[in-house]
């Protein structure tokens, strides 16, 4: 949340005392934990993700060209700081290597100025490259590449925005779809339709991830099992009838998409509140032809700057802030630990959430369910 903007950095306290006893640390934590309680009544800690939410933050800001050199150069810090032993990036500490996360990483570090002959680029790249290269990376990680440029837009999912327009009673419709994901595919089905490009201002390439140049690829969808094949047959059929949809359907369909996020952009704290949709939505934006010192491209620029996290020598971008779990979980910890069972501090936190609990006002529920309460 915008009003949660002052997250307690829980990595950088002193150092943990490991001969004291467990009992010890329980007994220490409820202290620690009202010391870090805002004026406001709220605990916000930081929310440290993987590599891939600093890394999109980069390339969302070159795909905007609305680039922060400084800002980037920290960003690159601390992306090069959590490059782990097999030369790539893992989606958690002591994790694995994983494909999508370290082309992204590796595309975000070559956009702040790494070169790619630095041993570190050398050795994740030689890591990409031993796991299939960037060709294998997952479905998002492949619209991204494809809005710079870097695969053809045959190597991303065929996704017509006309789908927008079917009935309720489809077995497929938007109303169906959880909200997260929701608010992460609409302004994608503007996006990939419109097959929208990056302004990519430094010309940046990573060709030298694929195994095969990217337009002789033809495995982009590796089929595995009959369902599998049953997608990619649809998607192809998709693909020749997309060439038949008359264009008046299609800004229609368009129009919608884009007023029904214009709906949900929810001030500065972001469509959904996630940085996965704050990101389409803001490249959504720029698509449709927003310019930059529109209402909405100011206010999502502002919200996705919230999300940054930023020192003396690095940054990364969180995915989200977290008030509403941090009170939740902090408050059932205090009252664990009490002995009376009610604490002031924890009133104070709740005194904070509760007014903030929708119960009443619109919801995508209320599509489904209409006299459903919130809550």
């Amino acid at each position: 949340m915008a009003g949660a903007d002052a997250a307690v950095d829980a990595s950088y306290g002193p150092p943990v005392d490991r001969n004291h006893s467990l009992k010890s640390c329980v007994d220490r934590a409820p202290q620690a934990l009202l010391d870090d309680q805002e004026v406001a009544g709220y605990w916000c800690y930081e929310f440290e993700a993987d590599a891939t939410i600093p890394s999109e933050f980069v390339l969302m800001c070159h795909y905007m060209d609305d680039i922060d050199d400084a800002l980037e150069q920290k960003i690159g810090n601390y992306l090069r700081s959590k490059q782990a032993e097999h030369g790539g990036w893992s989606l958690f500490y002591g994790g694995g290597f994983n494909l999508s996360a370290s082309v992204k990483a590796y595309y975000a570090l070559k956009l702040t100025g790494d070169d790619p002959s630095e041993p570190h680029m050398v050795r994740v790249r030689e890591a990409i490259l031993s796991h299939g290269g960037a060709a294998s990376a997952n479905v998002f990680t492949h619209i991204t590449l494809a809005l710079f440029g870097q695969i053809p837009w045959r190597g991303v999912p065929f996704i017509p925005v006309e789908v927008m327009l079917l009935p309720k009673w489809f077995p497929f419709h938007i109303s169906k779809v959880s909200y997260w994901s929701r608010t992460v595919m609409v302004p994608l089905f503007v996006l990939t339709p419109l097959k929208s490009m990056a302004h990519n201002p430094r010309q940046v390439e990573i060709r030298e991830l694929f195994t095969i140049h990217p337009e002789e690829e033809t495995n982009y969808f590796p089929i595995r099992s009959g369902l599998n094949r049953f997608f990619f047959w649809l998607d192809q059929a998709g693909r020749l009838l997309e060439k038949v949809v008359p264009k008046f359907i299609r800004e229609k369909a368009l129009r919608k998409r884009e007023a029904w996020v214009m709906e949900r952009l929810n001030g500065l704290d972001g469509l959904s509140a996630i940085f996965a949709a704050m990101v389409n939505a803001r490249e959504m934006l720029r698509a449709r032809g927003y310019a930059d010192d529109h209402p909405y491209m100011v206010q999502t620029r502002e919200a996705l700057r919230l999300l940054v996290v930023e020192r003396e020598d690095i940054a990364y971008c969180q995915p989200f802030t977290s008030p509403v779990w941090d009170i939740g979980l902090a408050c059932l910890a205090i009252h664990d630990a009490s002995e009376s069972g009610v604490e002031p501090e924890a009133v104070r936190a709740l005194d904070w959430l509760v007014p903030r609990q929708l119960l009443d006002a619109p919801g995508g529920w209320q599509q489904n369910r209409p006299r459903l309460c919130g809550g």
